[in-house]
């Protein structure tokens, strides 16, 4: 199975997977349990093969949903992902632009921001910084 996520180096890639109509999203390669976990809370379901031990998980958008809402789920938890500082790319033929919108200005005005975060990573022990002394 192609992996887009590690293809293109990113934390998700949604796309249409053809020749379905299904909209997935995969998750780079070891991506973190809280990605999948936010993934799952956007309302994408997950998937494993081989199932009991995963070598590969992706998601993807409810099949119960028609075309048009299928869509405009895929593009809200592009907003959500982005916010959470996740680096995520989408298949023109998914996005909607005015759920898009809409999901941002949610996000940046409703009562409770948005409280999901991109674990810190942990920072690296770094070599002596030099010091520049004046001629």
């Amino acid at each position: 199975m192609a992996n887009l996520a590690d293809e293109y180096g990113t934390d998700v890639e949604i796309y249409i997977k053809a020749p379905t109509t299904t909209i997935h999203a995969d998750t780079a390669s070891g991506a973190p349990a809280e990605l999948h976990s936010l993934l799952e809370q956007l309302g994408l379901e997950r998937h494993e093969q081989p199932a009991g031990a995963p070598l590969f998980i992706w998601h993807t958008v409810p099949e119960h949903l028609d075309a048009d809402e299928q869509k405009r789920l895929a593009t809200r938890a592009i907003a959500t992902l982005l916010l959470a500082e996740y680096e995520v790319n989408c298949a023109p033929d998914v996005f909607d632009e005015a759920a898009f919108r809409q999901a941002v200005q949610e996000a940046r005005t409703g009562p409770e921001r948005l409280a999901v975060q991109k674990p810190t990573p942990v920072p690296r022990p770094s070599a002596p910084a030099s010091v520049r002394r004046a001629p």
